[in-house]
């Protein structure tokens, strides 16, 4: 796996908005909602996913159809994440890049799902797909006050200046 950071430590105190390789692993151990992108029938598709960390892995469920496709092509996927935190006004992004592969092991699977990945939709999800990250990237910026640009009264960006 590449650390495709090129500092270390906090951005705040660096002015250097790359977030370090082992914030981006915290930040995506904190989440559980993200975006795969794959590529199916040779153009880009993006579906929500929810997610677990598993192995250094990022493991989702799917069931057949064009996301389970476009993870079995043998092609390189990528997932992403992004949050704000109001309090401190910045926002976050992580992009981890990888190879996509149906998990088949038993004890794998029963070790994923000892970690909660339950599928949000319903019906079954019964195929279990990892992201072996190979590039992790990450930064962190601080938000421009709404005043800057037009925001929709409901934007969670507006409370923490509200």
């Amino acid at each position: 796996m590449t650390d495709s950071t090129e500092t270390t430590g906090s951005p705040q105190h660096q002015g250097d908005p790359t977030l370090a390789f082992d914030d981006c692993w915290d930040l995506l151990a904190a989440a559980t909602i993200g975006r795969i992108g794959l590529v199916v029938d040779d153009h880009p598709e993006i579906f929500p996913v929810n997610y677990v960390l598993f192995q250094r892995h990022l493991v989702f469920r799917s069931s057949p159809g064009r996301k389970l496709w476009g993870a079995l092509a043998s092609r390189p996927g990528v997932l992403e994440i992004d949050g704000y935190d109001a309090p401190s006004g910045e926002a976050w992004s992580v992009v981890a890049r990888g190879e996509t592969e149906l998990m088949t092991d038993p004890d794998e699977i029963a070790q994923v799902n000892a970690l909660g990945l339950e599928p949000w939709q319903p019906g079954a999800k019964d195929n279990y797909i990892r992201l072996a990250p190979r590039a992790l990237t990450g930064r962190r910026f601080k938000v421009n006050a709404p005043h800057v640009w037009k925001t929709r009264t409901n934007d969670p960006r507006r409370a923490s200046f509200e």
